[in-house]
């Protein structure tokens, strides 16, 4: 490691050594900016680093000049592969001389505290390539020798996640191309914190007390600022909910907005860093002060110049005038001795008011503002400007935009063929969503009604797209990425190759957009044991479910069946308005559709499961998370349970032996045995092949299954979106909250292992019908060796399930005989 490269000192030709985060940071320093100081560990440390593990593996020693490529629909290997070469490079020795000029370096900022930011820069510039920060996180550590050299090398070792490697290897990327380097900044405690979020259409500023991850971690609603772009008047102002503050632990407050995800966890879990609550009088309070607040607008209007209109910086107000590096001659960029440190300590302060070095006059800005880090968003096609939200349903689409601000008034219908842009989607939405060919929502996460319908239908669509219905126009060209979770805002002077609400491949002189390729049934596929069953609610989707490798319908939504049908109206109106035999007659041609379709292959019905709001003639007021659901509603009210039954006994008597009864959201063996009285009188069990079933989403089942059985529950279908969010307390509509609602948490998977081997304890089939299984294909290896008896999944996910299926029984059979013959 010949030199560190400061951020006052990079120059242009250094830019792929130093990595695109910190040469924009560098650059903006460098015109007079308050830039909180840091050094880069360039990329070319990182592959000496590489050429010196020691191993006689082929895959570690050959890894400098690897290109990466690896069976990445092979998960298991993947992963294998993954560990494998993170473990090498943990284990693997930092030269000792390469830490302690780091330590030399970060001891100048009288600094407790690091952070070590990831910067990477390709080589050559690759179609696609674009927003790396959930790849690649940001790492805390205390300023030791030792703690530098560990954090260095989980740093580096995110090139090797499995994540990233299938990343690289979509996009076509070698080892070679990657030049990641290291950013390394000190952390001080903080007043206040927050971003600053800049397009074209308008400026978002959010601050909260003490430290940023309290925003990126979601523990708390930062004030939010809205700013008219042109002339920088303060549009609107919302006071936050901020009832944490983080704060260093041998400091008596808190510390600068450094975090993104990964690096959050990593500093939760660092015993050094405090959470406190804050006092119930300064949770009233702004935490941003109106001079620093026209001091981040008048920044802001001045960075326009060198990033463009499309920026985010993330910023701190520093309880500590970070003590900055002495400056060096121009284009100097060598390390600075501690004696040279002693003799001309200047702050970032003197540094602007100074400034010999810069190349435009000095700005007077307030004391102990400063930027930690700054981004443009990064496009694979030139003229777009993007929106990043979660991936909620697969596919692509190029259209135009439909923008509903107001989400509680439901339009009757809307233009076919376009993108609907909107704040959050109910279920009452299904007959319009049937009429576009995309989706966008503000809210909502992987498991939410927008991409539950999203997926079932086939439609692209993206989620917790922060501020979508402000920054998109209506009318406006789109382009919808569900694989990545992007939207694209298009120039009109880009032309596309298909028509608009096709998959598209876009006509771009540079980089062009390929379609995501249609899921295609592979022939001959080899026999599973496992029972594969579908999801549906749609009777347009029916033709096509049946010719899929499927063992029948897992779980029929018949809430979402029947939308069509009940035209925003609740059955109970329905029955008030004297129109029980019309909903009746209905009802049952729905129920046949699917029952005629698939016989002889069983139909797990799902009765009606609404939350109070969900349909607009509800007579509940209240939003709620839980509302009036499942069985509850039909011990309160049972009038329309009973309809429910007997349609589906008219079903039944007309023939169809398929059909059974999943009962939602049982809270109680009380409430299934009033259900399983009102299933007998209908008739339903006159038949043996009839089976009556529970979701087993509400966690007391964990600890009533075995009175359930006796109570006469047949089987049990695991619902793990409710279960995830009751165990873990988080509302599974609440994007912004996706890391916390884990469906692969320990203790999620502690429950559906308990349930599984209960179940086969008691003797009854134990399904599994959330949207795990198709989110976390990985956990399917699991639930086949748990002994799971059938998995039921949206029509898209049904081929990788399938395949993931089959690949765990194969390894099941492999490892049995291994052990039979040892």
């Amino acid at each position: 490691m010949d030199k560190l490269y400061w951020l006052d000192q990079i120059k242009p030709l250094d830019r792929t050594k130093v990595g695109d985060k910190a040469f924009y940071l560098s650059r903006i320093m460098q015109h007079g900016y308050p830039v909180m100081p840091g050094f880069v560990v360039s990329a070319d440390v990182l592959r000496e680093f590489l050429e010196t593990l020691n191993s006689s593996e082929s895959l570690v020693a050959d890894l400098p000049y690897s290109s990466l490529h690896l069976d990445i629909a092979n998960w298991r290997q993947l992963q294998q592969v993954a560990i494998r070469l993170r473990q090498e490079i943990m284990t693997a020795n930092v030269p000792p001389q390469w830490v302690s000029t780091i330590f030399q370096a970060a001891q100048q900022w009288q600094a407790n505290y690091l952070i070590l930011r990831p910067t990477l820069a390709l080589s050559t510039v690759i179609p696609g390539f674009g927003n790396t920060s959930g790849l690649l996180e940001s790492i805390f550590c205390p300023c030791n020798e030792e703690a530098i050299a560990k954090a260095l090398k989980q740093t580096w070792n995110q090139l090797f996640r499995a994540r990233s490697l299938v990343y690289w290897q979509r996009l076509g990327i070698s080892l070679q191309q990657i030049n990641l380097a290291v950013l390394v900044q000190p952390v001080y405690n903080a007043i206040a914190s927050g971003l600053l979020s800049a397009n074209s259409s308008g400026w978002k500023i959010e601050a909260t007390w003490g430290l940023g991850v309290a925003i990126t971690q979601g523990d708390v609603l930062p004030d939010a600022y809205y700013i008219q772009r042109d002339t920088g008047v303060v549009l609107e102002r919302h006071l936050g909910n901020k009832m944490l503050a983080y704060r260093l632990k041998d400091a008596l407050s808190v510390d600068t907005s450094e975090s993104i995800p990964q690096q959050v966890a990593t500093i939760v879990d660092n015993t050094d860093i405090l959470a406190d609550v804050v006092e119930e009088a300064q949770q009233k309070q702004y935490a941003l002060q109106e001079e620093y607040l026209q001091q981040l607008i008048t920044l802001g209007n001045q960075l326009v110049s060198e990033l463009g209109k499309n920026f985010t910086i993330k910023w701190t107000i520093s309880e500590q005038t970070p003590v900055n590096p002495v400056l060096r001659p121009s284009g100097v960029t060598s390390e600075v001795t501690p004696q040279e440190n002693q003799s001309a300590k200047l702050t970032l302060g003197d540094l602007c008011s100074q400034g010999p070095a810069l190349k435009t006059p000095a700005r007077d800005w307030l004391p102990n503002l400063y930027l930690t880090q700054v981004s443009s968003p990064q496009s694979a096609i030139p003229d777009l400007q993007f929106i990043k939200g979660l991936g909620a349903a697969a596919g692509r689409v190029a259209a135009t935009a439909y923008v509903i601000v107001n989400s509680q008034h439901r339009p009757e219908q809307i233009p076919k063929g376009v993108i609907l842009v909107v704040s959050t989607i109910t279920p009452d939405w299904l007959p319009i969503l049937q009429e576009v060919v995309g989706i966008v929502t503000q809210q909502g996460g992987l498991t939410s009604h927008a991409a539950i319908l999203a997926r079932e239908l086939g439609i692209p669509a993206v989620v917790s797209a922060a501020d979508a219905t402000v920054l998109i126009e209506n009318g406006e060209r789109l382009l919808v990425d569900g694989d990545r979770g992007e939207v694209y805002r298009i120039k009109k002077d880009l032309a596309y190759t298909k028509a608009e609400g096709e998959n598209y491949e876009l006509n771009s002189h540079n980089n062009p957009i390929t379609p995501s390729p249609h899921a295609l049934i592979t022939p001959n596929l080899p026999m599973i044991a496992t029972q594969l069953l579908v999801n549906l609610s749609q009777p347009s989707l029916i033709e096509q479910a049946q010719s899929l490798p499927v063992d029948g319908v897992g779980l029929l939504r018949s809430e979402l069946m029947l939308l069509g049908t009940l035209k925003g109206k609740h059955p109970h109106s329905w029955l008030m308005d004297g129109r029980k035999g019309e909903l009746l007659e209905q009802w049952c041609e729905r129920i046949m559709e699917f029952a005629r379709a698939f016989a002889p292959r069983p139909i797990f019905y799902r009765s009606l499961d609404w939350r109070s709001h969900e349909l607009s003639s509800s007579t509940h007021s209240l939003h709620s998370m839980l509302g009036d659901r499942g069985t509850f509603s039909y011990v309160s009210n049972p009038a329309v349970f009973e309809l429910e039954l007997t349609a589906l006994a008219t079903v039944q008597k007309a023939g169809y032996s398929n059909l059974h009864l999943l009962l939602p959201f049982v809270r109680s063996v009380s409430e299934f045995s009033f259900c399983r009285q009102k299933v007998e009188q209908a008739g339903l069990t006159q038949i043996p092949q009839f089976q009556l079933w529970i979701m087993a989403e509400v966690p007391s089942v964990l600890f009533l299954l075995p009175e359930y059985v006796k109570a006469g529950v047949a089987g049990i279908s695991i619902g793990s979106n409710d279960l995830t969010q009751l165990l873990l307390g988080v509302d599974r509509e609440q994007g912004q909250l996706t890391k916390v609602f884990n469906e692969r948490h320990p203790a999620v998977m502690g429950a559906i292992a308990q349930l599984i081997q209960m179940a086969k304890t008691a003797g009854i089939p134990c399904s599994i019908c959330g949207q795990a299984p198709a989110i976390y294909p990985e956990m399917i290896e699991q639930l086949v060796q748990w002994g799971i008896t059938s998995i039921s999944v949206e029509p898209e996910a049904v081929e990788r399930t399938y395949q993931a299926i089959a690949r765990a029984e194969q390894r099941l059979i492999l490892e049995a005989a291994r052990r039979k013959f040892q």
